[in-house]
């Protein structure tokens, strides 16, 4: 059973930056899609971002764009959520999850591993 163990969530107030992980383990790592969702408290789970195999290519939620950074360390399979100015909209439950071979689009249900999620909570 492949572990995706996300780090790094916290509590903390708006205009700051946290930069979450996503260490994985016993999965195969290089050959596929990664994508952070997050889950508002009484809303739906929703796409921020996903990061390819191919060249590292990326999408991003029209939301987070130009505030949010994914990236990838093969070496230490490992994926990255770099987020700053982050606002209280950006409160939820951040999941790590690893797309279906040869998918990297942006809908969860292309995504079938799934860590446990992160806490993230921005103050005003």
């Amino acid at each position: 059973q492949g572990q995706l163990i996300e780090s790094g969530g916290g509590s903390v107030q708006a205009g700051d930056s946290l930069t979450l992980s996503c260490r994985v383990s016993i999965l195969s790592f290089t050959n596929y899609a990664w994508g952070w969702f997050r889950q508002a408290p009484g809303k739906e789970r929703t796409f921020v971002a996903t990061i390819s195999w191919i060249s590292s290519s990326t999408q991003y939620a029209d939301d987070v764009k130009d505030r949010f950074t994914i990236s990838r360390d093969n070496a230490k399979n490992t994926v990255y959520l770099q987020m700053n100015n982050l606002k209280p909209e950006d409160t939820a439950v951040y999941y790590c999850a690893r797309a279906q071979s040869g998918y990297r689009g942006i809908y969860s249900r292309g995504y079938d591993h799934w860590g446990q999620g992160t806490q993230v909570t921005v103050s005003e």
